[in-house]
């Protein structure tokens, strides 16, 4: 491997180091300087590259995994195809239990990269044992030899991002970041980054980005389980419907809730407007941005990071295709179908 010349032995030497990038035309109206961390730069299009790659190294360290082997995870999609991808440079099988609420395009991407895939209901309680949560143990038990990531549940996915998404936001801020938004879902992004962002400065802020229709800011709030908050919602990769131990509260802040509406059309204006084509959650984090700058969050001095998760190319059956958006009622007066497609016969 030659690094300065980008020679590399395999796909996975590209995991990391990317690149925060100045958000200008989005942020004109908005106190402040902000930075997109954008995940989608990693070779699987993702910040789930960095803990697929950590933890599956990290069993093998301690001869938990050995070739030929069985990968067993839970996923939304984007954690699956790290794992897919990293299991086929390793040489290890790959099955993955996947959400009836992931897009079209990423479960497709997941059979693609050779995984065996089980597809979900969304909608049903953690413990039912139809849930995706439920059939990776199920899946577990049945294979011998396997090892079930549980990412929701698992120290090492904070771990990776402690390692490796933390500092190196610290280094692209010269340790001038003041505020972190980012969402959370098994909350292992958010949590690694704070933990080591706390640890050079405490006083800088992490906030939090849920759903409508997740637990999880209640919780951080409370520290009380309510179950009330669930309902069903549309943003993948966002929020829980349980209270993952991945997840280190402490560290955060605060929560802001974020609707599938808004963040779906905010996905889409960081396309037009920024050049960068990003996720789902993506335009939820933004979406933060634009409420807690109504709130009086940011000041002129400030330097805020937003964590963009993953590439806009996993959701071209959802939030960059107009009829989804037409059906979900997206469209109103105030967000038209804006056709620029036509066809010369």
């Amino acid at each position: 491997m030659d690094k300065n010349k980008n020679v590399f032995d395999n796909v996975l030497q590209l995991i990391g180091s990317t690149p925060l990038i100045k958000l200008n035309r989005m942020t004109t109206e908005i106190d402040g300087e902000f930075y997109a961390k954008v995940e989608a730069f990693n070779p699987g299009h993702s910040s789930k590259d960095r803990i697929a790659l950590h933890i599956i190294e990290e069993a093998e360290r301690q001869g938990i995994l050995t070739p030929g082997d069985t990968i067993i995870e839970t996923t939304s999609g984007n954690t699956g195809f790290s794992i897919a991808m990293v299991s086929i440079i390793k040489g290890y099988e790959c099955i993955l239990a996947v959400s009836s609420k992931s897009s079209a395009d990423k479960i497709d991407m997941l059979k693609s990269m050779g995984a065996k895939v089980y597809v979900c209901p969304a909608h049903v309680n953690a413990d039912d044992p139809r849930s995706y949560y439920q059939v990776a143990k199920r899946l577990h038990e049945e294979n011998k030899g396997s090892i079930y990531i549980n990412q929701y549940f698992n120290q090492l996915n904070i771990d990776a991002h402690y390692n490796s998404t933390g500092p190196e936001i610290w280094d692209q801020t010269n340790g001038e970041i003041t505020h972190l938004v980012a969402c959370s879902g098994t909350g292992g992004t958010i949590s690694g980054i704070a933990k080591y962002l706390k640890e050079q400065n405490p006083n800088v802020k992490i906030i939090g980005v849920d759903a409508y229709g997740s637990v999880l800011k209640k919780y951080h709030e409370t520290r009380e389980f309510d179950d009330k908050e669930i309902y069903p919602y549309r943003i993948e990769g966002l929020g829980k419907n349980l209270i993952p131990t991945a997840t280190d509260f402490d560290v955060i802040d605060k929560f802001i809730k974020v609707t599938d509406e808004e963040s779906a059309h905010t996905a889409r204006e960081i396309s037009n407007t920024e050049g960068l084509f990003v996720g789902y959650t993506s335009g939820a984090a933004m979406q933060a941005v634009k409420q807690l700058s109504e709130e009086g969050e940011f000041k002129p001095t400030d330097k805020v990071v937003v964590v963009f998760p993953d590439h806009g190319s996993r959701y071209m059956s959802k939030v960059y295709n107009d009829k989804w958006m037409e059906d979900q009622g997206f469209f109103d007066s105030k967000n038209k179908v804006h056709t620029t497609i036509e066809y010369v016969k």
